[in-house]
């Protein structure tokens, strides 16, 4: 049976570990974009479009990933549409992030007073300048900490992509453990992995929470 070091399981799970990330910066960007559509949507003043939305966003916060993962990878295979397991875990990390940020969007909007959405409504002002001149750039500063901490759940997330056979770092560990008989020195090297990639950004949060207050 041939040895192996620490070094392969290292080198193999750093190349799976681009996936991890590759998966996590798709998710995240597009979730940005599909959350801040959502977050306009919801502050338009229409309230079947904020229906929707609220709706939309229970629904994805209310159901866990390992399921939505399920049903975008084979229940589309049931209804005759052949999908990657990468395409699949792209279309639900964005999904799953767009709905979370969206809702910690709104809360930073809520945290707005009411008089300021007042006072430049008294300048004529409509909803998108409201938004874009007055409201947006008060909110960023209480969104951004949370935002940026928000990418380290997403992060963690990309793992349950392993179930559809997306090989990332979780499935690749897996992977690994089954050739060389290591589980315990597997995993404990995919736990550092994933401790790398994420400490840096909670720590960010955190010094960009205390830099915004």
């Amino acid at each position: 049976m041939p040895e192996f070091t620490l070094w392969d399981i290292l080198r193999n799970l750093l190349l799976a570990a681009r996936w991890t990330v590759a998966l996590s910066l798709i998710a995240f960007v597009g979730g940005t974009v599909v959350g801040l559509l959502l977050l306009l949507l919801r502050l338009s003043g229409r309230r079947a479009l904020a229906s929707l939305v609220g709706a939309y966003v229970q629904l994805f916060q209310g159901t866990p990933l390992l399921m939505q993962l399920f049903l975008l990878y084979f229940g589309l295979a049931m209804v005759g549409v052949n999908t990657s397991a990468w395409l699949a875990a792209c279309v639900a990390l964005t999904l799953y992030a767009s709905a979370y940020l969206t809702e910690i969007w709104r809360g930073c909007v809520a945290a707005i007073p009411r008089g300021q959405w007042e006072a430049s409504a008294s300048l004529a002002l409509s909803f998108g300048q409201q938004f874009r001149h007055i409201i947006l750039p008060q909110a960023l500063r209480i969104a951004v900490a949370p935002t940026v901490g928000f990418l380290v759940q997403v992060v963690k997330g990309t793992a349950l992509a392993s179930v559809i056979g997306f090989v990332e770092l979780t499935k690749a560990g897996g992977m690994i453990a089954n050739v060389t008989y290591e589980p315990m020195l597997t995993y404990a090297c995919v736990a550092a992995l994933y401790f790398a990639l994420c400490f840096p950004i909670s720590l960010y949060a955190r010094v960009l929470e205390r830099k915004l207050a």
